[in-house]
């Protein structure tokens, strides 16, 4: 019987290339249909190749580190067990190494000030392995995000630090060395390698910035409607396992905001201006110093707050764990980056997420004295305010469009909910 190719996904988002993060099976292994056999990553997600059928593997054709394009074959299982003396192209032989059932002492030698609980037996990839042995990771205080519940390279990465030994040094640390501070406190000069998720994020943002002018005009917003309106519906939300945030309100707000100047959900060719009826929402979500990923609401328009803050909760779960996959961060027409929740009132400009035509950006709320007139005098009040802002695509907007469609986003806001659907 033929050879059975093992392919990158062709429906990876935008055609994006993909790196090769981990083999998790070496070449001899008898892999089942549907099994994990790889893990790969792109700037928007990480995600395991599966075996499309039973066979053993007997060829790996790319090696860890590798960019990948979609719809190549890098791997191939045959019916029958291959001869022994295949070699995976991979000069750290980690591709070749056997993911071996270890237990948590076996894997750790953690330092005597760490107390190791009972041991359990963990099937871990050869690279994960290695992570967790050079960094003192206890693996039997984490939960595993992989397939099966088996424990992935980013679950040991992002190890909450009372998992790991204080005296291990920084992972992917070259020629550090420590330098004296001012308070006398050790400082380490570091060089750590680029993800391929932050390469492909730089090589985004730049290509954006290149592509695009872009334009940004802010207003400021008071939250006093939405906040009252949250605080009337939240337990009743919560009666039904939804969170209601206030990006669910931002998510509506920018729908009927769509309806004044569509043009703002659009994407610009050469030869026209493609206004997109459906309106899918990214929602950038920070994933530390790792960076960011921006899952998709998708048709957002025909969503009642209800179905947007429980559908908002499910996607942004997922990203935070890991769990996306490529249809749910494809399709997106505009986003909305929430940077106020790290403190920062405004960013500007916000880069905008090519094909997108704009982003809106949400700063951090807090108290401030507003002056308005109250029977007929002026008077300071204290209202819960933030500025927003509206980064555009010159080519697509102009400063009154812009300022048409912020206007009307936070008329919505303010008036809430008369001004919007509820």
């Amino acid at each position: 019987m033929a050879d059975i190719d093992i392919k990158t996904p062709v429906d990876n988002q935008e055609g994006t290339t993909m790196k090769v993060q981990n083999w998790l099976v070496e070449i001899g292994d008898f892999i089942a249909k549907d099994a994990p056999v790889v893990e790969m990553e792109t700037d928007k997600v990480t995600m395991e190749i599966e075996a499309p059928e039973d066979g053993y593997l007997s060829e790996i054709l790319v090696g860890i580190g590798a960019d990948v394009a979609p719809g190549v074959v890098i791997a191939r299982l045959t019916q029958s067990a291959p001869k022994s003396g295949n070699a995976a192209p991979d000069s750290s032989s980690e591709a070749a190494a056997a993911e071996k059932p270890v237990t948590a002492q076996q894997t750790i030698s953690a330092p005597q000030t760490i107390a190791a609980p009972p041991a359990k037996e963990i099937r871990l990839s050869p690279s994960v392995r290695r992570y967790i042995t050079e960094n003192n990771i206890d693996v039997n205080g984490l939960s595993g995000t992989g397939k099966d519940g088996r424990l992935t390279l980013k679950d040991v990465q992002f190890a909450p630090s009372s998992l790991v030994a204080k005296t291990v040094t920084a992972p992917n640390m070259t020629n550090a060395k420590a330098k004296p501070s001012a308070n006398a406190i050790s400082l380490i000069d570091q060089k750590i390698p680029h993800s391929s998720m932050r390469r492909a994020i730089a090589d985004h943002m730049s290509s954006s910035v290149a592509t695009a002018p872009h334009v940004t005009a802010v207003f400021e917003m008071d939250f006093t409607a939405i906040a009252a309106h949250r605080a009337a519906h939240k337990a009743q939300y919560a009666a039904q396992g939804v969170k209601l945030t206030y990006t669910a309100y931002f998510i509506q707000a920018c729908c009927e905001a769509m309806q004044a100047v569509p043009e703002v959900n659009s994407q610009w060719h050469d030869d026209a201006l493609e206004i997109f009826g459906d309106v899918n929402i990214g929602i950038g979500t920070s994933l530390g110093d790792k960076g960011l990923v921006v899952p998709v609401l998708g048709q957002a328009q025909s969503k009642s707050l209800l179905g947007i803050a429980k559908d908002l909760q499910v996607m942004t779960q997922k990203a935070r764990e890991n769990k996306l996959k490529p249809a749910d961060v494809r399709g997106g027409t505009f986003t909305i980056s929430n940077h106020g929740v790290s403190g920062s009132l405004v960013a500007t400009p916000i880069i905008i997420n090519q094909p997108q035509s704009a982003i809106l950006g949400v700063g951090k709320l807090e108290k401030r004295v507003v002056v308005e007139t109250v029977n007929g005098r002026d008077a300071m009040i204290i209202k819960p305010m933030a500025f927003v802002s509206l980064t555009i695509d010159h080519r697509v907007l102009d400063g009154h469009q812009t300022d048409a469609w912020l206007s009307r986003f936070v008329e919505v806001i303010e008036n809430w909910p008369s001004a919007a659907a509820s």
